[in-house]
């Protein structure tokens, strides 16, 4: 992480929400950048989300500008009675010639024609987060790429599966009796 970015998101615990499911996720297929809708099965998820956010102090939300998340994030804001802030940062890492593809077709370690590069996407990602200045208890709703950056930065193991779409997960700030960030599903 470079270390001229101060990220005060990474002060206090928050929480975290990969959007709802997409057809791209039922097909296996690399949605990227491209602008995919949620299924009814993602509203519903996202809609489950929201119950399980419930009473946990969330104050606002800062959402990707990709549709699947601004929808997940207005679905949970609308229960919550909670504003939503759209970074475009925040948006999955851009596959290039991938994107549309099968994600068998990902190859560990080589960037696409047209893609990001892993650099790229960190540092955008890192500059999105940095503009989390909530002074309560934030929600970060986004994508998988977008929480496996997190997870670098806090230094917790991702999961060995990609996060599941709508489960939301508590980001727990080292204490004394834990020195280390963790993750917890809701």
């Amino acid at each position: 992480m470079n270390p001229a970015v101060i990220i005060p998101l990474l002060t206090r615990s928050f929480y975290f929400l990969r959007h709802g499911q997409t057809d791209s996720n039922l097909r296996g297929i690399v949605a990227g950048s491209l602008d995919v809708p949620l299924t009814e099965q993602g509203y519903a998820q996202a809609r489950a989300a929201a119950r399980l956010l419930q009473n946990r102090g969330i104050t606002e939300i800062y959402s990707s500008e990709l549709r699947r998340a601004r929808d997940t994030a207005n679905c949970v804001a609308e229960l919550l009675d909670v504003s939503v802030h759209f970074l475009p940062g925040l948006g999955e890492r851009h596959w290039g010639a991938l994107e549309g593809q099968p994600r068998a077709l990902r190859v560990a370690g080589m960037t696409p024609p047209g893609a990001e590069t892993p650099e790229e996407f960190s540092e955008r990602v890192i500059k999105a987060l940095a503009k989390i200045e909530s002074e309560g208890i934030p929600l970060v709703v986004a994508h998988s790429g977008v929480f496996r950056e997190l997870c670098g930065m806090l230094d917790v193991v991702y999961p060995a599966e990609r996060i599941d779409n709508a489960r939301p997960v508590k980001c727990v700030t080292p204490t004394p009796d834990h020195p280390l960030w963790r993750l917890e599903t809701l």
